[in-house]
């Protein structure tokens, strides 16, 4: 266990080796993710002809999350930790070994995504744990800031290269590099990460569990906003930048510029990761967070008014900044759950995340379609600005031993009594 007193630095973070095994293997993973996007939608288009379920297996990922989340999050904290996320990286490299090998038709490709996406919140949820288990402090946020901006890079990396790889291996071929990663991770895990202990049995099922879980975590108005204060802003500037294609093909911008756009989001996310990680203090952090989600929000808004490309890029860029909002909310979060649902509650808010960042393109493209582009993106901006007001009231420095009665806080009764309720709800 490694106790790392505020403010905390990269390297504190790095030095402990069961956080270098869970990031290794997730970054891997991310980037295998990627390449089997791109692998499999080229296979399913050839084999079917379809533009829409080539599209599909975009998405196919995102939605069967919520099934196994909502039925089976309680494993992450019934099961030990390393034996599941091995389990989990292996069954993508099952899979990906069956969508390369077999000529399977298009909508049986999507259905065996689709089964092992369902237990991502579990075998992620463990992961996270394994994380909040071994950095305490502010080394949590910055081990989470820097998984999520390695994941992003990951991303980036891997649709770039998996384009080169089917165009250089071919499809097939570029699943199996697809499953050699999976496994490789698989095996990182395997051999590096300490086996740690599974808390202690609840003595009900696991469906039971999960769905009281969720119901304690969902009914309690300070964890409640904490969940949707990390899911609405990301679903509705998600929905801005699924048009930004349409939105550079109205303005008549060079097909170049397409790509660029859409880069500059990413980019500043890694920017503002970096800098509100590692430069600002963690208090501050938490003052920080309103003002981020603005900073999210409003940008989009602008390109309503036709700046010039150089404007929109640098607006988009400004927007992903605001992404860093996430890491003044995270260790609150994390004190506002119990110990010992600790893996089921990342699970639930991963699974939130994918959910609405889902449904937030699908809202505001049906949103374009009815009315304009340019009115459906500065709609997404200003959500995304209002979802500001979520924000939890925080005692000022200080205060945070007394009790406020005008609503919920980040005071330690406030944390205690959740912890309290929920706890009772994951042992009924």
């Amino acid at each position: 266990m490694a106790t790392v007193e505020a403010p905390a630095a990269y390297r504190d973070v790095w030095a402990v080796p069961a956080f270098r095994v869970v990031f290794v293997s997730r970054v891997v993973a991310v980037a295998a993710d990627m390449l089997r996007i791109v692998a499999l939608s080229v296979l399913v288009f050839t084999a079917s002809g379809s533009a829409w379920l080539a599209a599909l297996t975009y998405g196919v990922g995102f939605l069967p999350q919520v099934v196994g989340g909502l039925l089976l999050g309680s494993l992450a904290d019934r099961v030990r930790a390393r034996p599941l996320i091995v389990a989990g990286y292996l069954a993508e490299c099952a899979a990906a070994v069956a969508l390369a090998a077999l000529p399977l038709p298009a909508w049986l490709c999507l259905t065996v995504v689709a089964v092992v996406a369902a237990g991502t919140p579990v075998f992620g949820g463990a992961a996270n744990r394994v994380v909040a288990d071994v950095l305490t402090g502010d080394a949590f946020v910055l081990g989470r800031s820097l998984i999520g901006m390695a994941a992003g890079g990951a991303q980036l990396l891997g649709l770039a290269c998996g384009g080169v790889a089917v165009a250089t291996l071919g499809a097939r071929h570029a699943l199996f590099v697809c499953a050699a990663c999976h496994l490789g991770a698989a095996l990182l895990v395997r051999r590096g990460l300490p086996d740690l202990p599974a808390p202690p049995a609840a003595g009900v099922s696991a469906v039971r569990q999960s769905w009281s879980t969720v119901a304690g975590l969902l009914s309690d108005p300070v964890v409640r906003r904490l969940l949707l204060v990390q899911w609405l802003p990301c679903a509705f500037v998600v929905g801005a930048e699924a048009l930004l294609v349409a939105y550079a093909g109205e303005r008549g911008f060079p097909p170049a510029a397409f790509g660029a756009l859409l880069a500059c989001s990413p980019l500043g996310m890694l920017a503002g990761q970096f800098v509100v990680g590692r430069l600002v203090r963690p208090a501050v952090r938490r003052r920080l967070v309103a003002p981020l989600i603005l900073v999210l929000g409003v940008p989009p808004v602008l390109l309503a008014l036709d700046p010039p490309l150089l404007a929109c890029a640098a607006a988009m860029a400004t927007s992903g900044v605001g992404f860093a909002y996430s890491l003044g909310v995270q260790r609150p979060f994390l004190d506002a759950v119990p110990g010992r649902v600790r893996g089921q509650a990342f699970g639930l808010l991963s699974t939130g995340l994918m959910t609405f960042q889902g449904l937030g393109p699908a809202l505001f493209g049906g949103l374009a379609q009815a009315t304009t582009v340019h009115a459906a993106i500065a709609l997404a901006g200003a959500a995304t600005a209002a979802t500001a007001v979520l924000v939890p009231r925080r005692p000022a420095d200080g205060a945070g031993q007394r009790r406020h009665r005008s609503g919920p806080g980040w005071t330690g009764h406030s944390r205690r009594r959740i912890r309290e309720r929920v706890a009772r709800r994951a042992s009924t």
